[in-house]
This record gives structure tokens, sequence and C-alpha cells, in this order.
């Protein structure tokens, strides 16, 4: 059985004070073996004093985003080296606003995920189609391109690869995709799984991601093939994700 991962991306939001008395919060609310893998994504201001918090509980430390290259000319980025020096774990790779506020390609994106495997840390692609794109019957043509992209540098070893399918149409906008809907492509997602990692495919955590909520998380959380959640808007609230959490336990 795949243990459940449930992840809190803060995105841009709270500062360095805030960041503290979140985890506080947190750490109480988990406990200390919360049967399932809890990962939280601060912004980078506050990486360094979320990892000294961290050190010795059940929760692991992310980040929300990294640049391929170890190091460089390259103003304003962090590098997956720069961030294992602070104890990160996950780096997620491909999250649907830096596609399409930022640019990012799927090209760049499978770089990503290679630098952050090299560098013993769990990439988490994300994957996910438009609302045009879904309309227009394209939906699994678009995620089987992100998938083969973000998956082309790690040969026949996914090596803890993590996918969140995140429908675009859903982040952000408090309408979810339906559990049927989120099944159905969490099913295709792990067939393409199988066909390119063979056994190893069924070992890979695929996660759901755009407007989960406590109330609505046992739906999503239940589905055979989605094994957690990419939380965005509901994890700045300590009580909320843990909420979300516990609806992961299996």
């Amino acid at each position: 059985m795949r243990r459940p991962i449930v992840v809190a991306n803060w995105k841009m939001h709270k500062t360095v004070p805030e960041a503290r008395s979140y985890l506080r919060r947190l750490i109480e609310l988990v406990g200390r073996d919360p049967g399932l893998d809890v990962v939280v994504l601060p912004s980078f201001t506050a990486l360094p004093a979320a990892a000294e918090m961290l050190v010795g509980t059940p929760i692991a430390l992310g980040a929300q985003n990294a640049h391929p290259e170890a190091s460089g000319a390259f103003t304003g980025e962090v590098s997956v080296v720069q961030l294992t020096d602070l104890g990160v774990r996950y780096v997620v790779c491909g999250h649907s606003e830096r596609r399409h506020l930022f640019g990012e390609d799927d090209a760049l994106i499978g770089r990503k995920v290679q630098a952050v495997t090299a560098h013993g840390q769990v990439p988490i692609l994300c994957v996910g189609e438009t609302l045009d794109e879904r309309r227009a019957g394209r939906a699994w043509e678009v995620v089987a391109r992100q998938l083969e992209a973000g998956a082309s540098e790690l040969g026949d070893d996914p090596r803890g690869l993590v996918i969140a399918y995140e429908p675009v149409w859903a982040i952000g906008t408090g309408v979810a995709a339906q559990p049927a809907d989120a099944q159905a492509m969490a099913s295709q997602v792990r067939g393409w799984l199988r066909d390119r990692f063979g056994a190893k495919g069924d070992e890979i955590r695929v996660q759901y991601g755009g407007s989960v909520k406590p109330d609505n998380a046992r739906e999503f959380l239940s589905l055979p093939d989605v094994d957690g959640a990419l939380v965005g808007g509901a994890s700045l609230d300590p009580g909320a994700f843990a909420a979300i959490a516990h609806a992961a336990r299996r």
C-alpha cells in the first residue's frame, strides 16, 4: 500500500513569525506519528526558521521551486544545492502557476526534476490541463506530455517521484473537480506510470490538487488512485490542513 502524502503549499504567504506560529500549532495537531507523510512548503524566506522547528518532528520540509543549475549567474533564483543545506526533502516542479505565470516550459521542468533527484531529494511533479484544454478533449494529451517531459531524465528509476494532478481550472477558484474526474485522470496517470516504470510505477504516489478543503478531502483522498493532496489555500490554516491530513489516513 502506498503511504499517503499531504503537502501544504503556502505560496507567497507568511512572514517568519507567522511561519513559526503556524508550525507550532501544526506540530501539536499532527502528533508524533501521523501515519502518513506530511510536508510543508514555506516561502524561501521562512525556510531556515521552518527547518529549525521541524527537526525531530514527523513533518518534512519542502520548497516550492528550485533552479536546475547548482550555481551560477541566475539573479533571484535558488538552487537545489542551496536547498539541501537547509534540509529540504521535497521540491515542487512545474506547479501550474510557474508554468502559466512565469512561462516555465516542459523542458525546464524536466531539468528541475532531474536536478532534484540527482541531489537525493523528492520531486513533486505537477501536471494538469486548463479549462480550454479539457473542453477541447485534450486533457489527457496535455497531462501525458507533461509526464513524459518531467520524467524524461529519470531512466527506468523514478527515485521517489510524486505526481500531483492539479486541474488548472480548479486551483484557487473554489471549484474542485468532481471525485469521478479526479479518479479518472489519476487512473490514467497510474497506467502511464506502469507503462513507463513497470512495477515501480505502482509505488509512485499520485496526489490531487485543486481547492481541497476539510469538507471535501475525504471524497478525494479515499479514491483508489489518489494517494494524497497538494493543498493551497486551505493549508494556510494549520487546523484546516491538519483536518485534511487526518482525512488522508488509511
